[in-house]
């Protein structure tokens, strides 16, 4: 008897196992795999200007790596994708991202692992994994910061030395120099407000230094209001206006880059990420970067800075080891290395610098610390703080612009 149910059970068992066999490969395709044996990991980014940056690096993992294969995904409004798969619970494996407002909705939902004591953190500028983990609130690291920003003054160095102008410390001298290239018969500033985003480097650049990034949270707490506090930024950013091209509003991000790099103005209010475009334009433009001076005193004039990518890794991934192995590779010098050198973004590890001349004017900052976070980061997405501020900008109300700032964050926090 004990004979013949061993018998069936081992029938039973060799037919499993011919299935087993006969749907592996369906079965390791469903769980992330592929029909050769590879791990696949889903690797969705949201900058469209390092997509080129990124599938070199990729590449190089996957050749290094035979058993894994990682994909890069880079759609079009890469943060409305990324909330739309979320609500469906379909997050890829890595995903890279600035420390946005979808960043921090997503974390503070559990979506994200905590790598808080991963070894891949070790190497982590500390100022930088703090700024996240203040940033969600949650006492979580839910991503590695890969890379860093600066917002600030991009400029055109020969057409300075054409007006011997030199690189303003302060919110007058600035406004001196604008008035220089005006007199000149010379656009100061190339401004391209047809893409409401580019609002924010500007605003970032006076809100954080002249408001500050606590001034939020005590929005946040009912202790402060926009109106009456934040009016001298706006009156700010719109008399920068003044100085620009005539159809600020007809212009694109793309285009100012093309522009800028033709000579067309000579400052433009951008980020360094928009650098290897303008030389992608114009190879032998001689431009540098410089804070902007938002006040009269210099030693409140801060870098605005921040975690330019992060790379989280999903609480649903099937292959989490390999998900971090690549993102172990992401953080080798080597890698961080290029990566800063194509984007002209910075360092977040330690032992790595960002040598290029191009930017050599933000080192003193970085060195002194002088630095402060994007305030918009702090400002619910649901606001839409940049379509505000194109709204603004057309209208020249200060007063009604400040006051719908609190009527916004109002409705958005009566939402919760």
């Amino acid at each position: 008897m004990k004979k013949g149910i061993t018998t069936v059970l081992a029938g039973m068992l060799a037919m499993s196992l011919l299935g087993a066999c006969g749907n592996s490969s369906s079965d390791n395709s469903a769980n992330g795999g592929s029909s050769s044996g590879k791990v696949k990991i889903e690797f969705f980014q949201n900058k469209a200007e390092a997509k080129t940056s990124f599938d070199k690096l990729v590449a190089k993992f996957n050749e290094a790596n035979p058993n894994i294969v990682v994909t890069q995904v880079n759609p079009p409004d890469a943060e409305t994708v990324l909330k739309t798969r979320a609500a469906k619970k379909n997050i890829p494996d890595v995903v890279g991202i600035g420390a946005t407002d979808t960043f921090k909705s997503l974390a503070t939902g559990g979506l994200f692992e905590d790598l808080s004591s991963d070894p891949v953190v070790k190497n982590i500028q500390p100022a930088y994994a703090d700024m996240l983990k203040n940033y969600t609130a949650n006492n979580q690291l839910n991503g590695v910061p890969f890379a860093a920003n600066a917002n600030g003054v991009i400029y055109n160095k020969a057409m300075f030395a054409e007006v011997g102008a030199e690189v303003p410390k302060t919110w007058d001298e600035f406004i001196a120099v604008a008035e220089k290239f005006k007199a000149a018969g010379k656009n100061a500033f190339y401004i391209t407000l047809k893409d409401s985003w580019t609002t924010l480097p500007a605003f970032n650049a006076l809100s954080s230094s002249i408001v500050g990034i606590d001034f939020y949270g005590q929005r946040q707490a009912g202790s402060a209001k926009f109106a009456g506090t934040i009016n001298e930024v706006a009156q700010k950013q719109l008399q920068l206006t003044e100085y620009a091209q005539k159809d600020i509003f007809g212009k694109t991000y793309n285009d100012g880059n093309v522009a800028f790099a033709k000579g067309e103005a000579a400052m433009y209010l951008q980020g360094v990420w928009a650098i290897p475009e303008i030389q992608k334009a114009n190879p032998s433009i001689d431009l540098g970067v410089f804070v902007l001076p938002a006040t009269n005193d210099p030693s409140k004039n801060k870098l605005v800075t921040g975690v330019d990518t992060l790379l989280a890794v999903s609480k649903t991934s099937k292959h989490p080891a390999e998900a971090k192995k690549f993102i172990e590779f992401m953080l080798q010098p080597e890698s961080v290395t290029q990566y800063i050198t194509e984007q002209k973004a910075f360092p977040t590890i330690t032992g790595v610098t960002q040598d290029d001349k191009a930017v050599e004017g933000l080192k003193e900052a970085f060195t002194q610390g002088n630095l402060v976070d994007f305030s918009d980061h702090y400002i619910p997405a649901a606001m839409k703080i940049d379509t505000l501020l194109q709204e603004f900008l057309q209208k020249k109300d200060v007063d009604a612009f400040t006051s719908k700032l609190d009527t916004e964050w109002d409705k958005v926090a009566n939402r919760k």
